[in-house]
Parts: C-alpha cells; sequence; structure tokens
C-alpha cells in the first residue's frame, strides 16, 4: 500500500542502454514505438523512406529504402558505428496494398513482398553480426493477423506477412541462443495505411465491433507495448513465437 502523499517510484526502464534500429519509424506503430522505447531509456537508429521529424533523446534518424541492398548494408553499418554496437531490431516499415487478384499487378505483388519479408531478411541479415556480438540480443518483425485469418483483397499483403513469419521461426531456430526472434501480428490498428482502407471512421467502427471480441481496434501505442515485451529481458525464454494482437480477431 503506498503512503498518502508518497511520491510514485519511478517505472521501470526497461531498455536502458540498450541500442536498437527501428524501421518504419515516421508514422503509425513505427513512431509509436520509438517514443516507447525511448521512455524506456533505448539508445536509438530510426529509418524510414520518409524523414523522422521525432525529437527523441539518444535517436538518430536516418532515410532508407529497406528493399535497397547495398543501402541496408551501408546504414546498419553506420548505425552499429554510431551506437557502439546493437542489441535489438524492430523491423516495422511496409506497405498495405488493398487489391482483389484480377486488380494485383505483377509489380504490386512484388513491391509487397520486397518490402514486408526481403526488407526484414536483408535487415536481420547486415545486422546478425552485431547482435550476435553484443548476446542477449532481439529481433522483432512486425506480422498481421491477416496472415492467420485472411481478408479478402489482402493477397499479396496476407503472403507477404505469412512468409515473414515462417521466415522469423526459421531464424529464431538459427541464431539462437544469442539472438532471439519473434513476430507481432496485429489487427486492424489506428494508422494511416488502415484510414486509407477505411476513410469512413463509423463503417470502421461498425466493422470492429462485428468482428473483434474487445469490438474495437488497436492503436498503434498499444501495439508498441507488445513490441516493448519482446525486445526487453522480460520475454527472456520467448523466441519463435507469434504473439497475436488483434483484439480477438483471430478466434472470434
Amino acid at each position: 500500500m503506498t503512503t498518502q502523499g508518497a511520491e510514485m517510484p519511478e517505472p521501470v526502464r526497461q531498455l536502458e542502454g540498450r541500442r536498437i534500429i527501428i524501421t518504419g519509424a515516421s508514422a503509425g506503430i513505427g513512431r509509436a514505438t520509438a517514443e516507447l522505447f525511448a521512455r524506456h531509456g533505448a539508445r536509438l537508429t530510426l529509418f524510414d523512406r520518409e524523414p523522422v521529424d521525432l525529437a527523441l533523446p539518444l535517436q538518430n534518424a536516418m532515410v532508407l529504402d529497406v528493399t535497397d541492398e547495398l543501402a541496408v548494408a551501408d546504414a546498419v553499418a553506420r548505425a552499429a558505428a554510431d551506437m557502439g554496437g546493437i542489441d535489438g531490431l524492430v523491423n516495422v516499415a511496409g506497405v498495405f496494398p488493398v487489391a482483389r487478384i484480377e486488380d494485383t499487378t505483377l509489380a504490386l505483388w512484388q513491391r509487397t513482398l520486397e518490402v514486408n519479408a526481403t526488407g526484414p531478411f536483408l535487415m536481420l541479415r547486415a545486422a546478425v553480426p552485431h547482435l550476435r556480438a553484443a548476446g542477449r540480443s532481439t529481433v522483432v518483425n512486425l506480422g498481421s493477423a491477416s496472415a492467420i485469418v485472411p481478408y479478402g483483397e489482402l493477397g499479396a499483403y496476407g503472403a507477404s506477412k505469412g512468409a515473414l513469419s515462417v521466415a522469423s521461426k526459421v531464424w529464431a531456430a538459427e541464431l539462437g541462443p544469442e539472438i532471439r526472434v519473434n513476430v507481432i501480428a496485429p489487427g486492424m490498428t489506428r494508422t494511416r495505411m488502415v484510414s486509407d482502407w477505411y476513410p469512413d471512421t463509423e463503417q470502421l467502427a461498425s466493422r470492429a465491433k462485428a468482428l473483434y471480441a474487445l469490438q474495437r481496434i488497436a492503436e498503434p501505442s498499444e501495439i508498441a507495448e507488445g513490441i516493448l515485451f519482446l525486445s526487453s529481458h522480460a520475454s527472456s525464454v520467448i523466441t519463435g513465437t507469434t504473439l497475436v494482437m488483434d483484439g480477438g480477431r483471430t478466434f472470434h
């Protein structure tokens, strides 16, 4: 019991001193994750195709296309040099095309797989030597509940996230015990991608109420909390798993 008038203790900073790369950090889940990680004491390097305008302590930001093999290798090496190593990687960068199969061009299909599956592969491959050297390192890849219970018109997206989920299990088996690799699988989350898919907020709320046990979509900050858990020593025995954060969509 807290004595009346006594100051509450400072919350535990779960990432104190850890050096972490986050991709897709300019908006949505990536931005929320960067803000949360900064509050928990992490030193950050933030990547995005768009400039990252976050003013956070102990952070550096770079513009990066995660599908560019040479650029990724250079950017990861620079991040390791700037931070003195790498303890964690969070792959959030992604695209979210909505198209029926007859409207899905080969270019759209390939680009979706490149960003959502090949991008995390390139990032992790470049980071592995640094993560292994650090030890007790973590990788969190952003998957999707739509790779578990698919939606119509999300063939390319679901395929890319399904590929990432399976690859993450393989990487977890290969890279342990020094590196843990896990996946977060959100349902619909209040990001620009989802608002572009459902610009009518009332329609979005109605769909969520019908499909989700919690009858609402997630906030980016809620998904960031799951990423924090899998990036911290609190999840030290967890690897090769997919943490579904979808408000009950996959079983409801």
